[in-house]
C-alpha cells in the first residue's frame, strides 16, 4: 500500500492519470505499467490486467500480480513473446485479435523495461 499523489495505471480505454480529489471511477486494466507518484519518487509496476477503481482520496487496483519493474522478468516476457507470435497463424477470429492484442501489450512492455543500446 502506497500513499501518492497520483496514479498512472493502463486502462482498456488507454493510460490514465488521476490525481487525489478526482471523481470516483471504475477502469478495466489492460496489461502495462502502473506509475505510482509518492512523495518525491516514483514507483513502477507491472500488471498483465486486472481492475482500478478511483475514489475522491484513494486509487486500488486488483490484479492478479503486480511486480516492481525492477524486479519483472524481461527475460520471461520476452519467452510469452515469441510463443505467441508462434501461435498466431493457429488463431482465427476473436482469439486472433485476443492474441494480437495481447502481443501489442507484451511487446509495449518489454520497449519501455528494456534497456536501450546507443548505437
Amino acid at each position: 500500500m502506497f500513499l501518492c499523489r497520483s496514479g498512472a495505471p493502463p486502462s482498456a480505454e488507454g493510460d490514465l492519470g488521476v490525481l487525489a480529489g478526482h471523481a470516483p471511477i471504475v477502469a478495466m486494466l489492460r496489461p502495462g505499467i502502473v506509475t505510482v507518484i509518492a512523495g518525491s519518487g516514483r514507483e513502477k509496476f507491472v500488471v498483465l490486467g486486472g481492475v482500478a477503481e478511483f475514489s475522491l482520496d484513494d486509487l486500488t487496483i486488483l490484479a492478479d500480480s503486480a511486480i516492481s519493474a525492477e524486479d519483472f522478468d524481461l527475460a520471461g516476457l520476452k519467452t510469452q513473446i515469441d510463443e505467441i507470435k508462434e501461435g498466431l497463424a493457429e488463431q482465427k477470429g476473436d482469439g486472433l485479435d485476443r492474441a494480437i492484442a495481447q502481443l501489442d501489450h507484451y511487446k509495449s512492455i518489454h520497449t519501455t523495461l528494456a534497456p536501450t543500446t546507443a548505437f
